[in-house]
């Protein structure tokens, strides 16, 4: 392998009607950007969606982007073209992230690349993820460009036929993408460690970043469950956990290394078997002192809360809490995955306010839009979660193929044929569902704001 032998990552555009940075980092290419700078590779990286982007902040005179007390906040957007099949909806469709020209102008300071890595999030977002590829052809004919992530794994076949990229990896193979990558450079190194275990994987490569406000974490992967509207597990089908010890010595690591304060789990089941695993993180942060913040934002299940966890997490904390709740109608729960009962969300917030958390802290995410839902079981299901002392946040449903209801909710939604997958995009249920109407949507949003 020559020593010179670089690669180029990107994390594309977002194209949509509305983003925000809710904490939003390309965790997986930053863990792929380390594996290969341990195989000998050099690395240059391309954040599409950096806030701090110099130019982004010269466009807006600012010096810093605006963010909130966690490191949250806009993106800077452009109003694009809408694309055909979404040219009656009545909203405008932006592409959030850097400008063209300033991702044109990063490319050109380059030199060219063995081959360029892109990574994909939300189905719906792959418009970002086309015009990137094709900018990149325009500027290094000829370059191998390998197409991964949710996008990726999730709609393999569309992505196959209409990405333009030279290759399509299906979830978190490294074994898939070093083999590629062999074939372009004849780099024989040994990859097996990588697919040993998450403890063999090193620290995601946050230093490609010269500002950060937050930092993300991954303590497991993957998640038991088997939700009819989720389709995570066709992205991490096994479920697999780090090293509890070792979890709070890289958050330890980074607070140090770069004073960053607030760290927040990806992890799909923060809960599962948490003996073993985050009650061990948490005690392991409170015995560090150090002052830090925490958020779990991505639904952690309710029926795992208890009086240790509750008073840990706070002990050592636990800024933000999102319950995945869904819905307060038990035929619901059970259809949907039977995760959670009224009894035990309950419960579970009962144990979080007496350990110390506010309700605003205690943020309820519930399903709305679910094919054939009730309109008044969504209402009893925001006053329920109040009731109980907890916030609901309404998440609108979507449409993803590979669940279970996929076939049920492409019925219900009539779409036909191959469907696109813009047509993903929950901002798109008001349009799309005969029950939850502009109107009724507002309605809801209004009592759950009560």
């Amino acid at each position: 392998m020559k020593k010179n032998y670089n690669l180029l990552l990107i994390n594309p555009w977002i194209y949509d009607f509305t983003a925000y940075d809710f904490w939003s980092k390309p965790l997986g290419l930053l863990y792929i950007a380390s594996i290969l700078r341990e195989q000998g590779y050099e690395i240059s990286c391309i954040d599409c969606m950096d806030r701090y982007n110099r130019e982004i902040l010269k466009l807006k005179n600012r010096e810093f982007p605006k963010k909130d007390e966690f490191g949250r906040g806009p993106f800077y957007k452009e109003e694009v073209k809408k694309p055909a099949i979404l040219k009656n909806i009545p909203r405008r469709y932006s592409r959030y992230g850097i400008t063209e020209d300033i991702f044109l102008n990063k490319l050109k300071k380059l030199s060219p690349p063995q081959a360029v890595l892109i990574t994909s999030i939300m189905t719906y977002w792959y418009p970002g993820v086309f015009r990137a590829i094709e900018i990149i052809k325009e500027i290094f004919p000829g370059i191998p460009i390998i197409l991964g992530g949710a996008y990726a794994t999730l709609c393999f076949e569309h992505a196959f036929k209409f990405s333009g990229a030279d290759y399509v990896i299906k979830g978190n193979s490294i074994r898939d993408l070093i083999k590629i990558l062999e074939q372009h450079a004849g780099n024989k190194n040994d990859y097996s460690k990588y697919e040993k275990g998450l403890d063999n994987l090193p620290y995601p490569a946050w230093n490609l970043y010269s500002n950060l406000d937050y930092i993300c974490i991954l303590s497991s992967r993957g998640c038991p469950y088997r939700c009819s509207y989720c389709a995570s597990f066709k992205i991490n089908p096994k479920l697999e956990f780090r090293n509890p010890e070792e979890v709070a010595k890289e958050i330890e690591y980074w607070n140090k290394r770069r004073g960053v304060k607030d760290f927040i789990f990806y992890d799909d089941a923060l809960l599962i078997n948490s003996e073993d695993n985050f009650l061990v993180v948490l005690e392991e942060l409170i015995n560090k002192r150090l002052a830090i913040r925490l958020h779990a934002p991505n639904g952690i299940h309710a029926r795992m809360i208890n009086k240790e966890i509750a008073y840990k997490m706070y002990q050592a904390g636990v800024e933000t809490i999102r319950l995945g709740f869904e819905t307060v109608d038990p035929r619901l729960q059970s259809e949907t995955g039977g995760k959670v009962t009224n009894l035990e969300f309950k419960k579970a917030v009962d144990y979080l306010l007496k350990a110390g958390f506010k309700t605003s802290q205690i943020g309820t995410y519930l399903l709305i839009g679910l094919p054939g839902q009730n309109l008044q079981e969504i209402v009893d299901s925001i006053r329920f979660v109040i009731d109980c002392g907890a916030h609901p946040r309404l998440a609108k449903f979507s449409a993803i193929p590979g669940t279970k209801v996929w076939n049920e909710a492409r019925t219900y939604f009539n779409l036909k044929g191959d469907v696109d997958p813009l047509f993903h995009n929950d901002a798109l249920l008001p349009y799309l569902s005969p029950d939850i109407t502009i109107k009724a949507y507002q309605q809801m949003k209004s009592i759950a704001k009560m």
